[in-house]
């Protein structure tokens, strides 16, 4: 053990994070710059954030124009955390660019620049014969990313959030605190329907990124907090 990490001390590990403003990506943004396996993080940004570390790079990019910013989009793992609502979003034509269009041109980029590992979040449910545009839309995302052919790629698919986001939501406002009573009935095979924190699925992105493996792998909520 103490090889490998004389090893990783003379190698640079850089994370590319996209979505870094939301309640997942927020969190794992913090995760990556308090914590040491990465030495360089590059966040790429409709909006400059209001963060600053010795090891992050910010870069303010058109998402329809990703392709401009391919240089930049290099190093260990990419980490994809974009996602819209429908009232951020009511024209399902924009929502459907943000949460399938985007990801995938990112993953077409990583497997360009031969980055080694592809992390999404998607969502409980994706399924792309699904008669719901939401979970429609996510598993046929995942579908398209996954046929892409990228060494490793990982599908996070956590239940209902929890923590603190910056915009109101009122569905989660009126569910949370339902879901915090019916969580501990969720048992056996109901497991991954209970709520989980946005942290929790941060710290599991993180720490799989950790590990070199090749194939694709998919996460449902309760694993997903087994591995944070």
């Amino acid at each position: 053990m103490r090889i490998f990490a004389e090893i990783h001390l003379l190698l640079k590990n850089k994370a590319v994070l996209a979505g870094a403003s939301g309640l997942i990506g927020s969190n794992l943004l913090q995760i990556l710059l308090d914590r040491n396996y990465y030495d360089e993080v590059v966040i790429l940004v409709r909006q400059m954030l209001p963060v600053e570390h010795l090891k992050l790079t910010q870069i303010q990019v058109d998402f329809d124009h990703l392709e401009d910013h391919t240089n930049t989009i290099t190093g260990h793992a990419i980490f994809c955390c974009v996602g819209s609502t429908k009232k951020k979003t009511p024209d399902l034509a924009v929502y459907r660019k943000v949460d399938h269009d985007y990801p995938l041109l990112l993953a077409q980029i990583a497997l360009k620049n031969g980055i080694e590992q592809y992390h999404l979040v998607s969502a409980l449910g994706a399924n792309a014969v699904s008669s719901n545009f939401y979970t429609r839309m996510k598993g046929e995302t995942e579908n398209d990313i996954k046929n892409i052919g990228l060494p490793c790629l990982h599908i996070y698919r956590p239940a209902l959030l929890t923590g603190n986001r910056s915009e109101f939501r009122l569905a989660e406002r009126i569910f949370t605190p339902i879901m915090r009573m019916m969580d501990p009935l969720l048992i056996g095979g109901l497991k991954k329907y209970r709520s989980i924190p946005a942290k929790a699925v941060a710290s599991a992105m993180y720490n799989e990124s950790m590990n070199n493996e090749s194939g694709v792998f998919i996460h449902p909520s309760d694993q997903i907090k087994q591995l944070s």
